[in-house]
């Protein structure tokens, strides 16, 4: 088994010194380089990069720029996905993202944990774990998800949290580390005006 395939499988991998994860790194690098560098007008460019960029899209999708992953390939996005600036990846493992799901500025979903061995830290290994997102997800601004976590569909996570661990469906959570505050209910459909 290459190193590659040890990450995939959910063992520690060699993640900075195979020269095959880093040419893989390395050149998926050099996508996201160029997907930011286009202007906000040139969406189809930049929608032709993504397309190439991530392992799957299942429809409409807008990701504002500057974005960054570490392969692209383990990224799963589904319909009508919005992730606003500075969102960034690390999709060691498998990231996968429902329909309708909104990502607010400046967050961090990481598949990637390093072995608290100090030993095998230096000698450049990491695990990666899974994160799964369900549909109708909003994440707020500034929030951290860490590696193995699921998020429910229907919930909502508030700004500035650190999710270390699985979400239900159908509930608001925040917090450091981040935990359910309430579900939602129907009394939430009348929170803000409509016109």
């Amino acid at each position: 088994m290459n190193e590659w395939e040890k990450g995939q499988s959910g063992y520690l991998y060699d993640a900075n010194n195979d020269p095959e994860i880093t040419r893989l790194r390395e050149d998926c690098a050099d996508r996201c380089h160029e997907y930011n560098q286009y202007r906000p007008s040139e969406r189809e460019q930049r929608h032709s990069i993504m397309k190439r960029l991530l392992g799957c899209i299942r429809g409409r999708f807008e990701i504002l720029p500057p974005f960054h992953c570490d392969y692209g390939v383990n990224i799963e996005i589904g319909d009508n996905f919005f992730a606003n600036y500075n969102c960034t990846i690390l999709d060691g493992a498998k990231v996968t993202i429902g329909d309708n799901v909104l990502i607010a500025p400046n967050c961090v979903i990481t598949t990637a944990g390093h072995p608290l061995d100090r030993e095998q830290r230096a000698a450049g290994l990491e695990i990666a774990r899974p994160i799964t997102i369900g549909d109708d997800v909003w994440i707020g601004a500034n929030v951290t998800v860490l590696p193995g976590v699921t998020i429910g569909s229907g919930a909502v996570v508030g700004a500035g949290s650190v999710v270390n661990r699985d979400i239900p469906a159908g509930v608001v959570a925040a917090g450091v580390p981040c935990r359910v505050i309430r579900k939602i209910t129907e009394a939430d459909r009348d929170k803000y005006p409509m016109y």
